[in-house]
């Protein structure tokens, strides 16, 4: 691995252990414009370093006793079959239309953000009574999520954490853990959803996530020495930089209804192959013929 993918993977890691979530949005653009790949591979690719990097907060808030068993099984089982349903639709759609999703889901992540502060809310035991209620509220919202990720490869922890709280009336410290348990088991069945449709360079993807765990190890060690606040403010001024940069690079996404190769004659267009990456491709015209093809 080259020693720009060993930094992605201890920023992604870091970010991850210091927010609790956040920073795996960044999995995909670090792999698609930072290290080469195309969006597809990308994406696929990012689905087990972002569960398997959960799974390893999940183990250390479960050892504290900070994550909500019951929640997360609620939550995880319907975003799971909503992240594989993702994973089999993002087979008709383009690279280029996956990340322009990618990057309005990145704004409106740094949007939460910026507004954390007010979607989050100590939880009154009288609210914790209403828990029944509150579980059942989560199901929309998990199936959102989990379609979210088969189809740009992202977390969700964004929605599920302000989701946990504010529907689920889990506490604070609870919705953090438990939303890396249920990011873990999303992950797993997109990925699922992606199998024998992307080749997955394997060796690669151990060592980044090798690196991203150690990261996110030592992101929750950290996290008692960092402003939270002033760190995820800056955090999502900067995701919102990087949205805005994404979309303009994909804008015509959307334009081509996302078909997945365009050629037109006499001119030079951005044409994407399947596995979603781009290649420019020059068109010959044809000589006009006079006569009857025989």
């Amino acid at each position: 691995m080259t020693a720009l993918g060993v930094l992605f993977a201890t920023l992604i890691g870091l970010s991850l252990g210091l927010m609790g979530g956040g920073g795996s949005i960044l999995t995909v653009p670090a792999f698609v414009y930072g290290l080469g790949f195309t969006a597809k591979t990308a994406i696929a690719m990012s689905l087990p370093v972002v569960g398997a990097t959960s799974l390893a907060g999940a183990l250390g808030h479960w050892r504290a006793g900070n994550v909500h068993l019951r929640a997360a099984v609620t939550f995880g089982i319907v975003a799971m079959a909503g992240s594989y349903f993702g994973a089999r639709l993002a087979g008709f759609l383009t690279g280029a239309v996956q990340l322009a999703l990618l990057s309005v889901v990145m704004l409106v992540a740094s949007g939460f953000m910026l507004r954390a502060r007010a979607l989050v809310r100590p939880v009154e035991p009288a609210e914790r009574a209403r828990e029944e209620i509150a579980v059942a509220r989560l199901v929309p919202v998990a199936l959102a999520v989990g379609v979210l990720t088969g189809i740009v490869g992202i977390g969700g922890g964004f929605l599920i954490v302000p989701s946990l709280v504010l529907l689920g009336h889990v506490p604070m410290k609870q919705a953090v853990g438990t939303s890396l348990l249920v990011i873990a088991m999303n992950s797993a069945s997109g990925f699922a959803g992606y199998a024998g449709t992307v080749v997955v360079p394997w060796p690669f993807v151990a060592s980044f996530t090798t690196i991203a765990i150690a990261g996110i190890l030592a992101g929750t060690y950290l996290v008692r020495f960092v402003p939270a606040d002033r760190l995820k403010h800056a955090f999502a001024v900067f995701l919102f930089t990087i949205a805005i940069l994404m979309l303009y690079q994909n804008r015509g996404a959307f334009m081509s209804a996302g078909v997945k190769s365009t050629t037109v004659p006499g001119e030079t267009r951005r044409a994407e192959r399947t596995d979603g990456s781009l290649q420019h491709a020059q068109s010959t015209r044809r000589p006009r013929r006079t006569g009857v093809d025989r």
